[in-house]
């Protein structure tokens, strides 16, 4: 690739700024107010006379709360503080948490979602009173279908690893309806396909085949027909893999599950390249699955909220979870019943309402061009990154050599760590002193010493320049100063920490209470309403 001459980079000064803030429960004060809470309404209290009677013991709490006290002003100086003290999306150049998508999330988006109109409504409202929001999903729906090219589309999961279950779900159901489930035991995925699959199948009681990479790095067919037979209930694969690489030979993988009669279901999480480029029904697959919460720009959110959204051939659907939106002879919407074939709920209500709208409202902004360019972009800025890194000395792209990725590649430092001891964890933690996002991959660790970049669309050409001068630094650094990598990061709120405690699961304390019974002298002997040590 003939990259443009552009001037270097500056390397960002960074300083993360340090509060030492303490969690909230220490900050309480008993007695102080931020808010004024409501009387009970009159609908619930019973008056007797001019004196209120006491509420039922079914809504009384045998203690107050043991809530922090604390006045309105305190409450946001300690969560601005909070915010100075980390990185985000918003702040740094957010590429390196590839497989993720972490992609511009519009902040209009987040307006439409968090309206007044969205917010007070319940998802057991009565469906006249929510047409508004009900056809929304409804839409979402038919555009994530022609998206994907897809029959139905259910909107019910609340996050990638739950469509895959319900993926999952939906094979075994369709084999038991034929009668087969006790012949199909087993689900074939590849070694680079979103571990999730595997986990899922696993869950349900199959058996997992892992095929690996042929001698060139792609998804070896002839291992997957040597490992399909009568006793194969699905192929299960993500396409971009999580190196980047595209099965070229996909369809053929689809039509010989189809030959031993197992179905073929498509994990699009790296969907963000091949938007309006090809769909997984043109590759033949029986049932798919988006990350709203990845491709279709709703932010990540740290793990949640999340949506998923399953699409299946018509020969599925009637297996779909729910429940679903429909839409009656007379245009109205309302939430339907579960057919009798259907898998069930595989989470409450019928869907992630704020993460739908913004979904929504992405795909609506950009239209079918827009999708298209969005994808072409996010490849274009991956494939530029990946000259750029491949530039540096010590990184590598394991696999499918000297090919280009789609939109995302997981990269190698093994030759400079065979160089010099420093890894890829701990250059992702000297990144995170320039203001850098930095993740390796999934374990086990298949490529070694792996980092995993991501740019999407959203970056541009001197973000992309940044962030491959800053790792071209950290790389020379290993070389020249390796300690300054080993003891880091430096401008953080916390400097270097060891694993130990991460590693002891005794010593970890995940709440307050767990926190107050682990390490009572830690707080002085601080109590708060309702709360003892025994607690």
């Amino acid at each position: 690739m003939s990259l443009p001459v552009a001037p270097k980079p500056a390397l960002r000064r960074f300083q993360q700024a340090r509060w030492d803030e303490p969690i909230i429960f220490e900050l309480t004060t008993p007695g102080e107010r931020g808010v004024l809470v409501s009387q009970v309404e009159p609908g619930v209290r019973k008056v007797v006379g001019d004196v209120v009677a006491d509420l039922p013991a079914s809504l009384r709490r045998p203690s107050r709360p043991a809530l922090p006290e604390m006045g309105q002003m305190r409450v946001l100086k300690h969560y601005l503080r909070l915010s100075q003290e980390n990185l985000g999306a918003d702040f740094n150049v957010d590429i390196g948490q590839g497989t993720c998508t972490m992609k511009y999330a519009p902040k209009i988006n987040d307006q439409l979602a968090g309206t007044p109109q969205l917010t007070a409504m319940h998802p057991h409202q009565d469906p006249a009173d929510a047409q508004g929001v009900l056809e929304i999903v409804w839409q979402l729906e038919r555009m994530l279908a022609e998206i994907s090219g897809m029959d139905e589309v259910s909107l019910h999961t609340q996050g990638g690893s739950a469509a895959i279950w319900a993926n999952v779900a939906m094979i075994r159901a369709y084999h038991e309806a034929n009668g087969e489930a006790e012949q199909r035991r087993e689900v074939i995925t590849t070694i680079f396909s979103h571990p999730s699959n595997a986990a899922a199948a696993k869950a349900a009681g199959y058996e997992v085949i892992t095929v690996f990479p042929d001698a060139d790095g792609y998804p070896s067919l002839d291992a997957l027909k040597a490992a399909l037979s009568p006793r194969t209930a699905a192929i299960m694969v993500t396409n971009p893999e999580d190196t980047g690489i595209y099965n070229p030979a996909i369809r053929e993988w689809v039509d010989a599950a189809h030959a031993v009669g197992a179905l073929a279901s498509y994990d699009q999480a790296n969907a963000n390249g091949i938007l309006g480029i090809t769909r997984a029904r043109d590759a033949g697959f029986d049932v798919c699955h988006f990350n709203l919460h990845k491709t279709f720009g709703t932010p990540h959110g740290c793990g949640g909220p999340g949506s998923g959204a399953n699409a299946v051939s018509a020969a599925l659907a009637p297996f779909l979870p729910g429940p679903r939106v429909v839409r009656a002879d007379d245009g109205t919407f309302a939430v339907g019943e579960l057919g009798e074939r259907s898998i069930g709920t595989v989470a409450p209500f019928f869907g992630v309402i704020p993460a739908l709208v913004k979904a929504y409202s992405w795909i609506m902004a950009l239209g079918a061009e827009g999708l298209l360019a969005a994808a072409e972009t996010a490849v274009l800025n991956n494939n530029y990154l990946m000259a750029r890194v491949l530039a540096i000395p010590g990184a590598s792209a394991p696999y499918a050599t000297g090919r280009r990725r789609i939109e995302q590649v997981r990269y190698s430092w093994e030759e400079l760590f065979q160089d010099t001891g420093v890894s890829s964890e701990e250059i992702g933690i000297r990144m995170s002193d320039f203001g850098m996002h930095y993740w390796t991959s999934h374990h086990p660790y298949v490529v070694p010493q792996p980092f995993t970049l991501e740019p999407t669309e959203s970056y541009s050409m001197s973000e992309l320049d940044e962030y491959a001068a800053t790792l071209a630094e950290v790389a020379r650094e290993a070389r020249e100063t390796p300690d300054v990598v080993r003891t880091a990061p430096h401008n953080q709120t916390v400097h270097h920490t060891h694993h130990d405690d991460l590693d002891d699961p005794e010593r970890w304390a995940i709440t307050w209470r767990a926190y107050l019974r682990k390490y009572p002298e830690a707080v002085s002997g601080q109590r708060f309403p309702g709360e003892s040590v025994a607690s």
